[in-house]
């Protein structure tokens, strides 16, 4: 999802950086009226990454909590247009017409009004609680935990990525590295290492091979969407799993994933569902892209 504020709910299916970040730059024209002379040093760059610094990291973090806030707009638009509230909104002024025999214009456009108010204020009762979940929304959620609830020693940080322009932060995607089953393990066991030197260095890079990714969250700004950084994100996503997982590493998007919770009852979150779908199908064509590039190479 690049672009909506959710990204999907699918189990296994298919940078801003600063100093210390790995980066990749690129640079994007302004509009240019015509006469005007432009110079390339006043264009800001368009840097994409994996984030190494706190503050890099809280910024993107600001980010996913701000998509889901949106989710709030999306939700009161659905609940607003749905053909079974539209249907108890025209009954209720039905009613309140046939409740007014003195047919007083004024009396009549007061009471309809007030009808359309009580409307609208429901469903901003009902879709509020997006904003404490945004809220809520912490830097411990990038900390992996046990089963226990308590957070996991030998677990690394979720990889953050990150694409800012210039010095703002307008896209994120938020990468967990999934270590592969002891199954998978056993199957995939690294070879002995001799040098205690190397055995302490090779541990936290094989300890991923076998594994796969799992995207948690990915969004943009809103008024940056459609311009392919979304896209980017991902790719720079399958870059670095596969670099950690091995080169056949698959990655998918996380069931329970930053936007995943919805507050209204199902029937008004087809445009979410809409947009998770949409969601795995563009990434399982970014992988199918990267992997016949690969291959004509």
């Amino acid at each position: 999802m690049s672009s909506n504020v959710s990204t999907p709910v699918l189990g296994p299916v298919a940078q801003a950086a600063s100093k210390g970040s790995s980066t990749t730059t690129t640079t994007t024209a302004k509009p240019v009226t015509s006469g005007e002379a432009v110079s390339l040093d006043d264009i800001p760059p368009l840097t994409l990454g994996v984030l190494t610094e706190r503050a890099d990291k809280v910024d993107a973090l600001q980010l996913v909590a701000d998509s889901i806030a949106q989710q709030r707009q999306t939700s009161s638009r659905s609940m607003v247009f749905h053909p079974l509230n539209v249907a108890g909104l025209a009954a209720a002024l039905g009613i309140a017409y046939k409740l007014n025999p003195a047919r007083d214009l004024g009396m009549m456009l007061s009471v309809m009004s007030g009808v359309i108010m009580t409307y609208l204020l429901g469903i901003r009762y009902f879709t509020a609680q997006y904003i404490p979940l945004a809220e809520g929304l912490k830097w411990d959620w990038i900390v992996p935990v046990n089963d226990d609830g308590e957070v996991d020693p030998d677990a690394e940080e979720d990889t953050v990525i990150g694409a800012r322009y210039g010095e703002e932060m307008i896209g994120a995607l938020v990468l967990r590295l999934v270590p592969p089953t002891p199954e998978q393990g056993a199957a995939a066991a690294p070879a002995p290492i001799n040098s205690r030197k190397k055995k302490g260095s090779n541990a936290a890079s094989n300890q991923y091979k076998g594994g796969h990714g799992v995207i948690r969250a990915w969004t943009t700004i809103l008024r940056y969407r459609r311009r392919g950084i979304g896209g980017d994100l991902l790719q720079e996503a399958i870059k670095v799993t596969r670099e950690r997982c091995g080169k056949d590493a698959d990655i998918v998007f996380a069931q329970a994933h930053a936007n995943s919770v919805m507050v209204v009852p199902e029937m008004f979150n087809r445009p979410f569902r809409r947009m998770e779908a949409w969601a795995a199908q563009f990434l399982e064509k970014t992988l199918a892209n990267q992997e016949s590039a690969q291959q004509k190479r």
